[in-house]
């Protein structure tokens, strides 16, 4: 069974521990837009030449580096039946270049896995994941911020994914299991039942 997801959701939502048990569920590569720029920056690839001389100087990568980049990915052998990603698309127009892309191999997706949870309760629990790291920069007003700029820029996204009826929300408050529970029914609500 193949499966073609994307999950997003605010700091703090658990997003990166729930993609890593869908992709496991799914025998899927969970794909996510930080790693594959540390990967091929760290291989100094091409790509990863110029995203990481883009990084240096403290710019964006744009649109049209991070296609090519997910491309790549996508091209490679264990995505072949399905991909999770995260962090992508985070524009309109990586929204639309991801359509064709899937198009040109006869796909489209499937779900977008939606996390969703009160502010609030985010904020507390990334306040009290930063005292038990010790992350002194994480503080209530910069992870309200952060709140703040993932909205602004995921809301255009999302609202174009529900437009299309792909989206799917699941309230990300509570133990991981528990959570990870309610994905696998929504999922499995759409048609995607869990591999054997």
């Amino acid at each position: 069974m193949s499966a073609r997801l994307i999950i997003v959701g605010p700091p703090g939502a658990g997003k990166g521990t729930q993609a890593g048990r869908i992709a496991s569920t799914f025998s899927i590569p969970a794909i996510s837009t930080g790693d594959i720029f540390r990967k091929n920056v760290a291989e100094g690839t091409p790509l990863g030449q110029r995203a990481k001389a883009l990084m240096d100087a403290g710019e964006y990568v744009p649109d049209d580096l991070t296609n090519e980049l997910v491309r790549d990915r996508l091209a490679e052998s264990d995505a072949e039946h399905g991909f999770l990603l995260d962090g992508y698309p985070r524009t309109v127009a990586q929204v639309e270049y991801l359509d064709g892309l899937l198009a040109e191999q006869g796909d489209a997706l499937d779900v977008v896995v939606q996390l969703v949870a009160d502010q609030d309760a985010l904020v507390d629990r990334l306040l009290q994941r930063a005292q038990e790291q010790g992350r002194a920069d994480d503080t209530e007003e910069t992870i309200r911020r952060r709140q703040q700029v993932y909205q602004e820029q995921t809301a255009p996204i999302v609202a174009v994914y529900q437009e299309r009826g792909l989206v799917v929300d699941v309230d990300a408050l509570g133990g991981v299991d528990e959570v990870g529970d309610r994905i696998a029914d929504a999922l499995t609500a759409r048609g995607l039942p869990a591999a054997v």
